[in-house]
C-alpha cells in the first residue's frame, strides 16, 4: 500500500528530529554549584549589624576593629533595653543611688544562664548602644552594673568615621 504525502512528511520530520542534540545538564549543574558557593561565600560577611532606632546618635570614632556577636544592650531617651528588650525604665537608673542597678542585673544574670557556656577569664562581652549626649554618671552606672554581672568585656557601639560603617571599640 502506497503512504500518502502527508505520512512520508511527517516520517522525515520524527526522523530529522531524532538526531538533534539534547540539554547537557552536567555543565548547568557546574554553573549553579558555583552559583550557590558565591552566595555563601558572601552571605557570610565581616559586617554585624546593630539594631539601632534613629533616635539614638552614636558616636564617631575611627576604630577599626569589627564588632562580634555578643549581647546588645540599648540605652534609649526613656528605656534600657537587653536584646531589643526593655529591662527597666531610664529615670530609675538615673534616681538609684548605688552603682548597680538590681533588675538589670538580674536580667543580665538571666542572660548569661541562657547562653549555656561558662563564662571567659576575660568575662562575658556586651556591646552597649547609647547616644553620644548620655550622661557618663548613668554610663557609669550601666557598666559598674555589667561588670557585677559578669559582663567584664564592655564594648561601645560608635559609628566608623572612614564610611560611616557601623562598629564597635573596645574599652
Amino acid at each position: 500500500m502506497k503512504e500518502s504525502a502527508k505520512a512520508r512528511r511527517l516520517k522525515r520530520h520524527h526522523r530529522r528530529n531524532k538526531h538533534q542534540s539534547k540539554m547537557n545538564l552536567v555543565s548547568l549543574m557546574d554553573i549553579f554549584t558555583i552559583l550557590v558557593f558565591f552566595l555563601m561565600v558572601n552571605s557570610s560577611s565581616d559586617v554585624q549589624v546593630l539594631n539601632q532606632s534613629s533616635a539614638i546618635k552614636l558616636p564617631n570614632s575611627s576604630s577599626v576593629q569589627p564588632p562580634g556577636e555578643v549581647l546588645a544592650l540599648t540605652v534609649t531617651d526613656q528605656d534600657i533595653l537587653v536584646n531589643g528588650q526593655v529591662v527597666i525604665k531610664r529615670e530609675v537608673l538615673r534616681a538609684l543611688k548605688g552603682q548597680v542597678e538590681p533588675g538589670l542585673k538580674q536580667e543580665l544574670d538571666y542572660q548569661a544562664s541562657r547562653s549555656g557556656k561558662p563564662a571567659p577569664e576575660a568575662g562575658r562581652a556586651i556591646t552597649i548602644l547609647a547616644d553620644r549626649e548620655l550622661p557618663y554618671d548613668l554610663l557609669k552606672k550601666i557598666m559598674s552594673t555589667c561588670v557585677d554581672a559578669g559582663y567584664a568585656s564592655i564594648s561601645l557601639a560608635v559609628n566608623q568615621s572612614a564610611n560611616k560603617r557601623q562598629v564597635q571599640g573596645q574599652i
